[in-house]
């Protein structure tokens, strides 16, 4: 026969272990709705900085400006408005190096840019910053605020 003392005790038991998957889902589902919060800013950054690029590609003049949505094409325009041969974006393909290419270049395209659009060049320098840990998300806010006014904003 069953004791009262052992009833309650898988009563408890089963209690504690609802607990743990209470817990668990509640964890689960913060982090999942962490994750959707990514990815929407993701998006919506990947749109915005796709406009002002286009933005940009355009009041330099330039023929296909709807490569500013294309990832690896858009870096590829950055270079040819910038002055540099679109196929330095092969580059990429070669670890470590290339990429540290790719950034040097981006930034020299970049700066280039900014000076024909008649803004200070080492703007383009701003992105560097967003590699120092505590200020690095206001250095990548501040560089698409940048980006914004280079587009949008009438000289």
């Amino acid at each position: 026969m069953i004791t009262g003392q052992e009833i309650s005790q898988l009563i408890n038991s089963s209690i504690e272990g609802l607990g743990g998957y209470i817990l668990g889902g509640a964890i689960g589902a913060t982090i999942m709705a962490l994750i959707g919060i990514i990815i929407l800013i993701s998006i919506g950054v990947y749109i915005y900085t796709s406009f002002a690029l286009m933005t940009i590609a355009k009041k330099l003049k330039y023929k296909k400006a709807w490569l500013a949505w294309i990832p690896i094409a858009n870096i590829s325009m950055i270079y040819q408005i910038g002055g540099f041969h679109w196929a330095w974006v092969f580059l990429i393909l070669v670890p470590v190096l290339g990429w540290i290419a790719i950034a040097v270049l981006s930034f020299i395209s970049t700066w280039r840019i900014f000076e024909k659009l008649k803004y200070p060049g080492m703007l383009a320098l701003v992105p560097i910053l967003s590699a120092i840990p505590i200020i690095g998300w206001l250095a990548s806010l501040a560089y698409l605020v940048i980006l914004g006014i280079v587009a949008w904003k009438k000289r």
